[in-house]
């Protein structure tokens, strides 16, 4: 059932910082290219880099000094952006869904992580500009989100505030209050 792996995935900060192994990296970004996508452009762009390599320390580097104190302990560091224009019929548009498709992406990719076993944590405190320039992001794509992701590693040494956060029991609004069923004219 595709409920299980989904109820399992969370935010996770405590990573072991063993790399993760590039046949894993790319199976589970191989799942986000199977994200439904206005006009099927696949506007997703991924930059990934592993655990112990300059690459790693470079994305690292453009992360907010709060999610740079775990992610370092990251197996791998992923770069997600967006194409924001696409060209059809010869005339070129902005892609105002680039970011909704690209975060449909990010969801498979993470759930795939899940179900290797593995760990992951998307962050949108990052600095957007400096990681573009980091992996010479082209003109049209903008960065979304970077996502740790990982084998678990020892919560125990975990500052308390996010130690606090990881088991913190996890939270959703139940469905009654984010679902109408409409009946006819109205809700």
């Amino acid at each position: 059932m595709i409920l299980e792996p989904i109820t399992r995935r969370r935010s996770h900060f405590s990573f072991s910082g063993e790399p993760v192994a590039q046949e894993k990296l790319l199976e589970i970004i191989e799942a986000a290219t199977y994200a439904p996508s206005s006009m099927n452009l696949q506007p997703w762009m991924y930059y990934y880099s592993l655990h112990g390599t300059s690459g790693f320390e470079l994305l690292l580097d453009c992360l907010a000094e709060g999610n740079q104190l775990w992610a370092r302990d990251a197996g791998a560091l992923i770069l997600s952006a967006a194409r924001m224009r696409y060209v059809y019929e010869g005339k070129e548009y902005l892609n105002s869904h680039a970011w909704h498709d690209t975060g449909l992406a990010n969801s498979l990719l993470m759930i795939q992580a899940v179900a290797l076993g593995l760990k992951t944590h998307p962050m949108g405190g990052f600095d957007p500009e400096k990681a573009g320039k980091s992996v010479n992001l082209g003109p049209d794509y903008q960065p979304v989100v970077m996502i740790a992701v990982g084998y678990p590693g020892n919560e125990a040494s975990l500052p308390a505030e996010f130690l606090k956060r990881q088991t913190a029991a996890r939270k959703r609004k139940p469905l009654e209050e984010i679902v109408k069923q409409l009946t006819g004219g109205g809700a």
